[in-house]
């Protein structure tokens, strides 16, 4: 009886070879077996590609993760470091860094999430205006990246860069632009990225943050509206501690960016510039103003959402001299009004028509019997100016003062 109960015992036992292959193929982080022998590494290899073999058939490489699995089974041709093959995908690089815990590999994932996969095709020409801010987003980002033997030393590239302005300026698609020009990862990160109501999380969602951005490197960790994460450190007794420790943590692995040569920027976005803690504007060091459009960029604008119809030309100059004080976001708002005008009179019409009809026939008209909306006319232009105003011209001279103290300048 002992020795049947022995050989059930070790039937049931699992050898350190056994725990090793259900975890690896379990979590998806498996090494490439080192071994003398050739045909002992092709082997482990074979192995490790059958274990991480999808549902569908398609094998996997073996360094491939749990979210990029996923990925390449949803039908995605674009997982970062995948170079497909005829039968195979062989990952270059893995989506996640080699990680401490299972904790902190579940929080890189949900993370992972929040990277731009894609290019957002945000040119620098399609940004009207702010000409001195895309300069200096080029000089502390772009051209790092492009000519990275000149940045060394005392000119080693900036590692976080504050945009701060009016709402509705073009501070996300000047982020977005720097994204399309470097061609880096970008990560868009906001408050709901970082922030859970776990204790202890919120630390740990930032540290591996910057830890996937310098695994991605070169890449950028955009912020958007950074004054929700770290406004004024120990204001009144209101502060919790839990967001004292997200803001250190924060402030800590900026730090860590300044002392390495890594190209890992830290582009930050807010409308409330004198809400930032102290610290955390030394560690940002370009500070640029994105200010509301001038009168040559708002001419432009109103020419691209505006378009010539040929029936009556626009007035582009009253437009221009009419929306001083204007943001971009209220620009294309008085164009969408001026376009609603003409839709408005053929709703009119084409309710006329339906109440002329028996009740019967009332109901969806055919899209292909739909009249076309006519054009814009210089009168539509005037109802919508009449109709919208301007949304953050008050706090235009409080910006400006901000840029006096603490912005950065560009001048020869």
């Amino acid at each position: 009886m002992a020795g049947e109960d022995d050989a059930a015992a070790a039937a049931t036992r699992w050898t350190f070879q056994d725990f090793k292959r259900f975890y690896d193929s379990t979590f998806g982080r498996k090494k490439e077996s080192k071994s003398r022998n050739g045909e002992a590494s092709d082997a482990a290899l074979k192995n490790e590609s059958t274990l991480g073999t999808a549902a569908n058939g398609t094998a996997h490489g073996p360094e491939l993760a749990i979210y990029e699995q996923f990925r390449l089974q949803s039908g995605s041709s674009s997982a970062p470091g995948a170079v497909p093959n005829r039968n195979t995908v062989t990952i270059q690089k893995p989506l996640l860094p080699p990680l401490e815990s299972t904790e902190m590999r579940n929080l890189a994932e949900s993370i992972a999430r929040d990277i731009i996969r894609g290019n957002p095709d945000i040119k620098w020409e399609s940004i009207k205006g702010l000409e001195h801010a895309k300069c200096l987003l080029k000089e502390a980002v772009v051209m790092p990246i492009k000519y990275p033997k000149y940045f060394r030393g005392l000119l080693s590239p900036w590692k976080g860069i504050l945009l701060f302005g009016p709402p509705g300026t073009g501070k996300t698609m000047l982020a977005k632009a720097v994204a399309t020009e470097c061609k880096t990862t970008f990560f868009n990160i906001s408050a709901s990225s970082v922030v859970s109501k776990w204790r202890g999380d919120s630390e740990k969602s930032i540290k591996v943050l910057f830890e996937l951005a310098r695994h991605h490197a070169p890449s950028t960790i955009f912020l958007d509206e950074i004054d929700a994460i770290i406004s004024h450190r120990g204001e009144g007794r209101s502060e919790h501690e839990a967001s004292r420790r997200l803001k250190t943590e924060l402030l800590i692995q900026m730090d860590g960016l300044m002392q390495t040569d890594e190209l890992v920027f830290v582009l930050a976005a807010t409308n409330l510039p004198w809400e930032l803690d102290a610290a955390m504007l030394r560690r940002l060091e370009k500070r640029i103003l994105v200010p509301l459009p001038e009168p040559e960029a708002r001419k432009a604008m109103f020419e691209e959402l505006l378009p010539q119809s040929g029936v009556e030309e626009l007035p582009y100059d009253i437009l221009m001299e009419r929306t001083e004080g204007y943001s971009g976001s209220d620009i294309r708002l008085v164009c969408k009004e001026a376009a609603m005008q003409p839709l408005r009179r053929l709703m009119a019409q084409l309710e006329e028509q339906q109440k002329e009809l028996p009740e019967e026939q009332q109901g969806v008209v055919p899209e292909e019997e739909l009249p076309k909306i006519g054009p814009i006319t210089a009168s539509d232009i005037e109802i919508a100016l009449r109709n919208t105003r301007p949304s953050a011209h008050l706090d235009a001279p409080r910006y400006e003062k901000f840029n006096a103290d603490y912005g950065s300048q560009l001048r020869h």
